[in-house]
């Protein structure tokens, strides 16, 4: 009976922390519409410590977080490899993962910092093997993560 209950109080408390708690604030969206006024299909989650817009921008996937204040704090957005910048694409190739294969790229931008690549790259040696690469503009792998 405890298992029970500890599974449904789990499900409840994940269903609340998705859904929209509070009104998005004007000065949030304000400030979305004036830094991505092309910007489509646009939904608003509210995370708790700040708004988290996910849209559509240029076609590719794009997710933006403001504090409550209206402040941009960071954007993450999907790339592919035909977009992905061409110094991180050069610093891929010639990183000991280029034989990898490549799941998901990302730019992510945060408030005062140089834009950052995330590049997820597998390879299937008998257990499947994940890596993050991060890398810079100038295409240098600056971080490099490894999740099973």
């Amino acid at each position: 009976m405890k298992k029970i209950l500890v599974i449904i109080a789990s499900v409840v408390v994940v269903t609340a922390a998705n859904a929209q708690l509070r009104k998005t604030p004007s000065e949030v969206t304000n400030r979305f519409s004036a830094t991505y006024p092309t910007a489509k299909n646009v939904t608003w989650r509210d995370k708790l410590t700040n708004f988290e817009a996910e849209f559509d921008l240029a076609g590719a996937h794009t997710v933006a977080k403001f504090n409550s204040k209206g402040e941009w704090l960071n954007t993450e957005q999907d790339l592919t490899l035909a977009t992905l910048n061409a110094n991180v694409k050069d610093g891929l190739n010639k990183s000991k993962y280029k034989d990898w294969s490549v799941k998901e790229i990302k730019s992510i931008q945060v408030k005062d910092k140089a834009t950052v690549y995330r590049v997820v790259v597998v390879k299937d040696t008998g257990d499947v093997l994940k890596r993050y690469l991060f890398f810079n503009e100038q295409g240098q792998l600056t971080r490099d993560a490894l999740t099973i």
